[in-house]
């Protein structure tokens, strides 16, 4: 399948996120990311599920919601609520992975985890019949604009193959952290096919001319 591109809207003018919304959709991405940060299970603090509902109100796209808080199983029908397409939890902060996954897939949306880098992606070798979506931190969470850590195409070419070998090679491999136009190539060479980037995208004098160049990374990938 093709690359899709998931732009952080993190990185955006929080003043003028309708406008962001708009000129990424002109730009022709395919999904926003939302990061929703508690303060506590990451060391920020960002939006909620009003804010997740304008969205929704404000673009066709699909809503990709990153939860990085503590006990997301207390927030999850609020967020689908707000307009969710996709729900990512943190294996770290689930002590009840498999019910989570099956709380959010009762809503009939894609269930998604994420793994920290220093996350054994072993940790989701059991629930890999339930996933929709697995996100790879290639960054610390918590913050935008950290450095690409390498060692997580490592982890993505071992989830790629953990899926391979499982038959479950549906399941979309996300990365998120530092992506740009040089680690982009690095990922999906790996084994990813959904690329979350932030300060990229929305730092670029040309937004639609950076997307086009993200979505281009699988042949670049082939070089």
């Amino acid at each position: 399948m093709s690359t899709l591109i998931a732009p952080s809207i993190l990185s955006a003018d929080f003043a003028n996120l309708g406008a962001a919304l708009i000129a990424l959709q002109e730009a022709c991405c395919d999904w926003i990311h939302v990061d929703v940060m508690d303060g506590h299970f990451v060391p920020n603090l960002t939006i909620g599920p009003p804010v997740i509902q304008d969205l929704k109100k404000r673009s066709s796209l699909p809503l990709d919601v990153h939860l990085m808080i503590t006990n997301p199983e207390l927030y999850i029908n609020d967020y689908v609520k707000a307009g969710a397409s996709h729900i990512t939890v943190h294996a770290e902060a689930c002590i009840h992975l498999h019910a989570v996954i099956q709380q959010i897939k009762k809503h009939n949306i894609k269930a998604g985890v994420a793994i920290n880098p220093a996350t054994n992606p072993n940790v989701l070798r059991y629930v890999l019949n339930d996933l929709d979506l697995i996100l790879v931190m290639s960054v610390n969470p918590g913050f935008g604009g950290q450095d690409f850590i390498h060692s997580s195409l490592e982890k993505i070419k071992h989830l790629r193959t953990m899926l391979k070998e499982s038959n479950n090679e549906q399941v979309l491999i996300s990365v998120d952290g530092g992506i740009n136009n040089h680690t982009a190539a690095l990922a999906v060479k790996a084994g990813a096919n959904v690329l979350v980037s932030g300060s990229y995208l929305f730092k670029a004098v040309d937004l639609s001319h950076a997307i086009k160049t993200l979505k281009n990374s699988e042949q670049t990938s082939l070089n």
